[in-house]
């Protein structure tokens, strides 16, 4: 019995010990980025906070709602990791309104980071275009590159 007690008191600091730093996997932004977009007014050409937004992505098998936020003056959207060259984006201010189509073209290049947290894709040579412009009439290019999700990559003027 005194050796089973042993044994267990042996474990449980074995198991303390394992445990790391190493279990925070891409904690410090070593993942792959994501599209920056901010919004500007059409008139003035100026920054403008949206009331609400609603945005909801294509990536590949069918939308997905990335839901509605209100007060927003920027939006980080996710982009396609697959090998396809475009991702299509869509955005409405409100509920049963027009809908408008962006597509994002790029180049995409792979960076091995770590085990824990794999490979970091970073997207280059942006360009964007309208499809459908009800409610967003115009867009802008911003960075043309997607290293980091520091600086804008895309403004759409409403």
């Amino acid at each position: 019995m005194k050796y089973f007690k042993f044994l267990i008191m042996i474990c449980f600091v074995g198991m303390l010990f394992s445990c790391g730093g190493e279990d925070d996997i891409c904690e410090s932004g070593e993942g792959t980025p994501r599209l920056k977009v901010a919004f500007k007014s059409l008139e003035t050409g100026k920054e403008k906070t949206m009331d609400s937004l609603h945005v909801a992505v294509d990536y590949g098998s069918g939308k997905v709602d990335l839901g509605w936020d209100k007060t927003v003056t920027s939006k980080l959207v996710p982009i396609r990791v697959d090998d396809s060259p475009y991702t299509d984006i869509y955005f409405k201010e409100t509920l049963k309104g027009p809908e408008s189509h962006v597509r994002i073209s790029y180049t995409t290049k792979t960076t091995y980071v770590s085990p824990g947290c794999g490979i970091k894709k970073t997207y280059e040579n942006l360009s964007s275009e309208l499809l459908q412009s009800n409610p967003v009439q115009k867009i802008e290019a911003g960075q043309n590159q997607i290293e980091n999700e520091d600086k804008t990559n895309l403004f759409l003027l409403f």
